[in-house]
């Protein structure tokens, strides 16, 4: 898990689903392409942490934040803090 979080483009998901609670793969700007898009998204669903579940043609995305939180205890509190000094 923790190398799926070591990506800026993954941070940047993993911070607009933080902020938005539920984002479509198309509904975010992202300084790569579709597909490369679509990788870093398969990246953090494999690592579980983030879902997507489809509606019609659309994939939405969000994160699993209950179980993060009781499997690694304020982990994703401290990479979300981490993003936002870095910014």
């Amino acid at each position: 898990m923790l190398q799926a979080l070591a990506d800026p483009v993954r941070l940047t998901i993993l911070a607009a689903l933080a902020e938005h609670g539920e984002v479509r793969c198309g509904g975010m700007e992202l300084p790569v392409t579709k597909s490369t898009a679509s990788h870093h998204f398969r990246v953090l669903r494999d690592a579980g942490v983030i879902e997507t579940r489809v509606e019609g043609k659309h994939r939405i995305n969000s994160l699993r934040r209950e179980e993060l939180d009781e499997c690694f205890p304020g982990l994703l509190d401290a990479v979300l803090e981490g993003t936002r000094v870095a910014s």
